[in-house]
């Protein structure tokens, strides 16, 4: 099932999903906010930081859990036990990543120095540079869609795809790119801009001369490296003092987990054979704002703060919290129609798929547009 369990009409391929439509909306931004209620777009201090308070109070648990008790049982169980407490954790503390997301956004409260204050805490403790990361993601808000500007998950062009793709592209090539993508994919991003878009130099989201970044923006980036060096002392001091294993095992496993859930939820939210890119001859912002799906996590949903079924209403208004977002989802689907994607598929599923499906972008052959669409066919 994909696009909202809309089978294609054109192809006789059950798997394969109708395109969204790529033409201008018959509406418009402003015609879908008025449709959403109003509250929606209130922000509230109390509210924002009752989830910081439940995520960071589940986290203490599972920490207190698997420091005093994994240490206790018999060696098979902890081998067990461990990736248990990783899984868990990990989960938790990517609803702890969603929030300070918000924070980047300006969705966390009415006040821009509250919201950069915790975002920059709760980023920098998960190793996030946090200023540096909240100026490129707006740009790729502004830009997303775009084969030339959007920021990160930039397709390929189909003239652009290395002939060695062919090598990896098969069931163990795909599962090894997968691998590699969830566990260095992020760190990849942050360091050497890997899948992102195009700069004429080295681009890196801890070098405040990075091409990433305007000079108004500059100062900033060194706050951002300040809160990464101090979490970095931090684990420092901890491994002097109870060894590095306990510091990979409490929190260097659990990051692990969080990383790979950033890129595969970013992954999975704009990548999916029915959503188009657009060059600079047709692309524009509410187009491109639309070039998204929202997917099903499950119990994972509510987890990450609904940032995995709402992202579509994300793209279309960041400043909104996260939740009021499903809210606004249903009030806008009936005006959205076709432009509307979601796609139910088991995420292990969609993941392997979309990696098989989805290698390269190209002009549909029949129609010749600055409108590109995913492919796979590697000669």
């Amino acid at each position: 099932m994909g696009a909202g369990g809309r089978m294609s009409k054109v192809s006789n391929d059950k798997n394969t999903p109708q395109r969204v439509p790529y033409q201008k909306p018959p509406f418009t931004v402003g015609e879908l906010k008025k449709a959403i209620p109003p509250h929606c777009f209130n922000r509230s201090v109390i509210r924002s930081f009752s989830y910081v308070v439940y995520d960071l109070t589940i986290a203490s648990i599972f920490y207190y859990l698997a420091s005093n008790y994994i240490p206790t049982l018999p060696h098979p169980l902890s081998y067990v036990a461990w990736p248990v407490y990783w899984a868990l954790q990990g989960c938790v503390l990517t609803g702890v990543w969603v929030i300070a997301h918000e924070c980047g956004h300006h969705a966390f409260s009415d006040y821009q120095w509250l919201d950069d204050t915790v975002g920059l805490i709760l980023h920098s403790a998960l190793l996030v540079p946090y200023f540096s990361w909240k100026y490129s993601h707006r740009r790729h808000h502004s830009n997303t869609g775009s084969i030339e500007h959007d920021e990160v998950f930039v397709p390929k062009l189909k003239s652009n795809v290395r002939s060695t793709a062919k090598y990896l592209n098969n069931p163990p090539g795909r599962i090894l790119t997968l691998l590699v993508t969830l566990t260095l994919g992020w760190p990849l991003y942050l360091m050497f801009n890997v899948s992102g878009r195009y700069y004429d130099r080295f681009a890196c989201h801890f070098d405040p001369n990075s091409p990433i970044y305007s000079n108004r923006e500059r100062a900033q980036i060194f706050i951002s490296d300040a809160g990464i060096f101090a979490i970095l002392y931090g684990l420092f001091r901890l491994s002097t003092m109870k060894g590095l294993a306990w510091v990979l095992a409490m929190y260097g496993g659990p990051l692990v987990v969080v990383n790979g859930f950033l890129v595969l939820i970013t992954f999975l939210q704009h990548t999916h054979a029915s959503l188009p890119h657009y060059d600079s001859t047709e692309w524009d912002w509410l187009r491109g704002a639309l070039a998204t799906i929202d997917r099903d996590y499950g119990v994972l949903n509510k987890v990450f703060h609904n940032i995995t079924d709402t992202h579509v209403t994300h793209h279309l208004f960041s400043t909104m919290p996260h939740y009021h977002a499903m809210e606004a989802t249903e009030a806008i689907k009936p005006i959205l129609g076709d432009y509307y994607q979601f796609d139910g598929t088991s995420v292990f599923k969609a993941m392997y798929r979309e990696t098989k499906e989805c290698i390269y972008v190209d002009k549909d052959e029949e129609v010749k547009t600055g409108v590109y669409w995913y492919g796979n066919k590697i000669e």
